[in-house]
């Protein structure tokens, strides 16, 4: 959970940046890379830590006191599973709350996934997926998608209450997340989001963002008055066996290859992810 205080969009990028790098973080312990994100605090100017609980709402208004905007990530360190999935929709809605009672805030940049978008019965039909698109809370409980479940479900708790405290807020969707030490980091994180990998690769909705491109369309997104409702966010879908290799390749160790592996097939399938408003977004007309 970033807050932003009086500084400027280059500072917003780096700490977004650097803290997206380390963690997505909300629910769970003390960890190595929560060290390093206070240890950001002793080298830059006008950062703050604070230890949030989600679960516990007034530590959430401490920390959002004064400033004008929040980007949530909202992500589990340990294993996903329905209880889970339960402790991330009722920190959702602490975190939108909490928003609603600071009088500062002016914007909510909540993360969510592709995830929340992709799963239902027919996701084998050759139907597009975009913003307006989500996942089946039925479909995801019976393959026990708790990850894309508690994304789906977060997402929308966040939303409903969002708008009826009538806030700004938009969401960023983004897809597997990638980039200098962000497997190695958060490796149970990336292993969530692709169970089920082999039906997304097939049906055209496996896609990835490099974690600094993640965290300028959230700076854009904050500081662009015009935006609203959800954002796909990826730079690449794969498609291809040559490209999901390669996805494989850079995932290593969590996904082991056969040495000298050679590509087998040529098919490529039909990419189903649309990205009209994040285009619109980058090129600076969001509207």
């Amino acid at each position: 959970m970033i807050t932003l205080s009086g500084c400027g969009a280059e500072h917003h990028w780096q700490w977004c940046s650097r803290v997206m790098s380390s963690a997505t973080a909300g629910i769970g312990g003390e960890k190595e890379i929560e060290k390093q994100i206070k240890d950001m605090e002793k080298v830059e100017e006008r950062l703050v830590v604070f230890h949030v609980d989600i679960l516990d709402y007034q530590s959430i208004l401490v920390a959002l006191k004064d400033s004008s905007a929040l980007f949530c990530c909202l992500d589990s360190p340990d294993s996903y599973d329905e209880k889970m999935v339960d402790l991330e929709v009722r920190g959702a809605i602490n975190v939108v709350e909490a928003c609603a009672q600071t009088d500062s805030i002016e914007k909510i940049v909540f993360n969510s996934s592709l995830t929340a978008a992709i799963w239902r019965e027919d996701i084998c039909s050759d139907k597009d997926v975009d913003e307006r698109s989500w996942s089946d809370q039925g479909f995801c409980r019976k393959l026990k998608l708790w990850y894309a479940l508690a994304k789906t479900l977060s997402e929308q708790a966040a939303w409903a209450l969002a708008m009826d405290r009538m806030l700004c807020m938009v969401s960023i969707n983004a897809g597997l997340v990638l980039g200098p030490g962000v497997t190695q980091q958060n490796p149970r994180s990336t292993m969530f989001y692709l169970k089920g990998a082999a039906e997304m690769y097939e049906n055209g909705v496996l896609a990835f963002v490099d974690v600094n491109f993640l965290a300028d369309v959230n700076i854009r997104a904050f500081e662009d008055q015009s935006t609203s409702g959800r954002y796909f966010c990826f730079n690449q879908i794969v498609n291809t066996e040559e490209e999901a290799v390669k996805l494989a390749q850079s995932l290593s160790p969590l996904i082991p290859l056969p040495p000298r592996y050679e590509c087998q097939g040529s098919e490529v399938y039909a990419e189903r992810l649309k990205t009209k408003k994040l285009n619109k977004l980058v090129e600076g007309t969001a509207c």
